[in-house]
């Protein structure tokens, strides 16, 4: 493949990716336009232009994509209740496609060849971004500078950064304890002092939740109404997706909701420990579940809880952009028709807890469930011969069975 003219690179700001932002020109003799992506993680992404400009970006992009990432990203996989491996929220899965769209994106914008991203060789993030950069174009040159380069340790970054006249902040020159990642949905601890699944994590390690033993002693009630299958409001207030997602995210840290230790399999082979913390998603997920207790039919519901599994494993090895996730989220959106209405729940010291939940769109009936005179809603009788159809076949079984032993 030709050396590329023009790349498109994902950059942070950082050290790793402004030592990439150097090495794509001095190795490659290429224009390098950086995009940076505030996908609500918290930092002030000023400083990432400054950089970008010094060290001769020849474009840069800084994008407030906070919306368009709760709205048709993280809200469609919340419809699905999607749970990696039965406990992740994915959080860092579901940002990687909107990240490697808008590189694809930017990349027609501007007339370059190329997209760059500095997801290391060992992780899922290089897959993600790079299947999902080739869905959307085919013909787009990927290039990873870490399964490239030979600034194998923090040593030699240390080296190249010196060399190249690239700004080092104190704190970098020393390992970092772990490696971080931030978005609206989640933060994500790994590496380094938490890599031995045996030693318990630090509490410093928790970033915007509370530890639930310091959380208030007071539960707090709170309301959240939702619209096929979307939260839209919190305590009656209609809000948008990402407003919605920020104050969740500020009630669950304060009530120490959303803390996960979790030993996962990365789609390349091995295992891997993380701490995570998703307080607004722990939430909306519980909310969620709650409405769809009341609106949703069984065999619909799980049919859906069916094929959850396989529509997460989609999200977190990289196929966002692939017919079968498409396939899979048509039938999951088709479930939500009529999952409009409101839970209330209790959050107190690391819980989220429906306590109730009502709809205009509700399967409950309460005249076929009292435990009281039913005035003809259901006549038990009918259970009988229901019974007797469904034990036929074990029955037959059965007698078989005796029969042989």
């Amino acid at each position: 493949m030709s050396a590329p003219k023009k790349v498109v690179l994902a950059y942070s700001g950082g050290l790793d990716t402004s030592i990439i932002l150097k090495w794509l020109q001095t190795e490659y003799r290429c224009e390098v336009v950086t995009f940076t992506a505030d996908l609500g993680q918290g930092e002030e992404l000023e400083p990432a232009r400054k950089k970008a400009e010094m060290m001769g970006a020849s474009d840069i992009y800084i994008e407030d994509l906070r919306e368009e990432f709760v709205r048709d990203f993280v809200f469609p996989m919340f419809r699905a209740n999607a749970l990696y491996e039965g406990l992740y929220l994915l959080g860092t899965s579901i940002a990687r496609p909107l990240i490697s769209k808008r590189l694809v994106e930017i990349a027609e914008e501007t007339g370059a060849d190329a997209v760059s991203h500095g997801a290391t060789g060992k992780g899922n993030d290089q897959v993600r971004f790079e299947l999902c950069a080739y869905s959307l174009n085919p013909e787009i040159q990927v290039i990873a500078p870490w399964r490239e380069w030979d600034l194998g340790s923090r040593t030699k970054l240390i080296e190249f950064a010196e060399k190249h006249q690239i700004p080092i902040a104190k704190d970098k020159r020393g390992e970092a304890p772990f490696s971080v990642d931030a978005n609206l949905l989640h933060t994500s601890s790994e590496g380094k002092m938490l890599e031995d699944p045996s030693e318990e994590a630090p509490d410093h390690i928790l970033q915007r939740i509370s530890r639930p033993e310091d959380a208030p002693d007071v539960p707090e009630m709170i309301e959240i109404g939702f619209e096929k299958g979307d939260a839209v409001s919190i305590n009656g207030e209609a809000m948008s997706p990402a407003s919605i997602l920020t104050e969740l995210n500020r009630l669950g840290g304060k009530h120490g909701i959303g803390i996960l230790d979790l030993v996962e399999n990365r789609f390349v082979g091995m295992k891997s420990r993380g701490i995570y913390e998703t307080p607004g998603g722990t939430i909306l997920l519980e909310a969620h579940r709650g409405i769809e207790q009341i609106t949703l039919d069984s065999g619909a519901g799980h049919l859906k809880d069916s094929i959850m599994p396989r529509y997460a494993e989609l999200i977190y090895n990289g196929f966002w952009f692939s017919p079968e996730r498409e396939m899979l989220q048509a039938l999951i959106d088709k479930s939500q028709e009529h999952v409009t209405g409101t839970v209330r729940l209790k959050l107190y010291k690391g819980s989220a807890r429906t306590v109730a939940r009502w709809s205009d769109h509700s399967l409950y009936s309460e005249a076929h469930v009292t435990f009281e005179e039913d005035m003809g809603a259901y006549d038990q009788s009918d259970a009988q011969g229901f019974i007797q159809l469904n034990a036929l076949r074990l029955k037959l079984l059965a007698a078989r069975n005796r029969k042989f032993k």
